[in-house]
């Protein structure tokens, strides 16, 4: 284990892990992001993520899991923080975390979502809200995708809601942002149908082969996919609905479309 800070004000260290929470821009410049809880951290160290910082608290005796992250975590500042200043960065009123960790931010590079025959992958297009962000991720992680694509001005999976909602899925599951179609026009060249959803789509769900490779597309929480993105889809499916709602939340028309392509894969073996 490194060598052991101690960090008991709101020193200038402190202040930059605390802008990490609110401030998209600093996460993007400083290319980190702040981890809250024992699965994140765990499932972060597991795969191999940067870990830039380990934050404990400097009056609280610690389990075994959090010495075991501290001593096999290697190359990362430590720091023993008065409980007060941990709490903060923990986001958890007045309970105060054992760990907070700082990540290292990876490239947003396409080539991280790996397509073969069996290609399963979600395209998010401009999400407004980072919970949905990280819903989608821990639904796309539990029903076998090889990743997902945040298109356009889009909330930040690094937003500690987004983190949070992942429930650790952002650390196994690639998420890429992109500025457009074209980038991913050109990344998949034809080598997955690209399948919209919408509540007034040419197929239901059920009905639409999903076994091959496909990239699904949802929309913004509130407008659904754009007319670049429509434009681009080689089908359209609809969820069959009962009662009175016309659509489901985002995240949940996502997971509904997961599942049934989960399903048939299953069923196709």
């Amino acid at each position: 284990m490194a060598a052991v800070q101690r960090i008991g004000s709101r020193n200038a260290r402190f202040q930059q892990w605390q802008a990490l929470l609110a401030n998209r821009t600093k996460r993007q410049r400083a290319r980190e992001f702040v981890v809250q809880g024992v699965r994140p951290i765990s499932l972060a160290v597991e795969h191999g993520w940067e870990i830039r910082a380990l934050l404990y608290d400097a009056d609280r005796p610690l389990s075994r899991w959090a010495e075991g992250v501290l001593r096999t975590t290697r190359g990362a500042e430590v720091c023993a923080m008065a409980p007060e200043l941990l709490a903060e960065l923990g986001e958890k009123g007045e309970a105060t975390p054992e760990l907070v960790a700082v990540v290292g931010m990876p490239d947003d590079d396409l080539g991280r979502i790996a397509v073969k025959d069996d290609f399963l992958g979600v395209l998010f297009d401009r999400p407004s809200q980072p919970g949905n962000v990280g819903s989608v991720i821990r639904s796309a992680d539990a029903f076998g995708a090889n990743g997902l694509v945040v298109a356009g001005h889009a909330a930040d999976p690094y937003d500690p809601k987004s983190v949070r909602a992942s429930t650790g899925s952002l650390f196994a599951l690639p998420a890429v942002r992109v500025p457009s179609p074209r980038e991913v026009t050109e990344w998949l060249g034809g080598r997955a149908l690209l399948v919209g959803t919408d509540e007034h789509g040419e197929t239901e769900l059920f009905d639409f082969d999903l076994t091959r490779p496909v990239l699904l597309l949802v929309g913004n929480e509130t407008t659904g996919l754009s007319n670049a993105w429509r434009e681009r889809c080689d089908h359209t499916v609809r969820i069959p609905m009962t009662g009175a709602a016309s659509s489901l939340n985002a995240a949940n028309a996502a997971t509904a479309v997961l599942y049934e392509a989960r399903r048939q894969r299953i069923a196709a073996r």
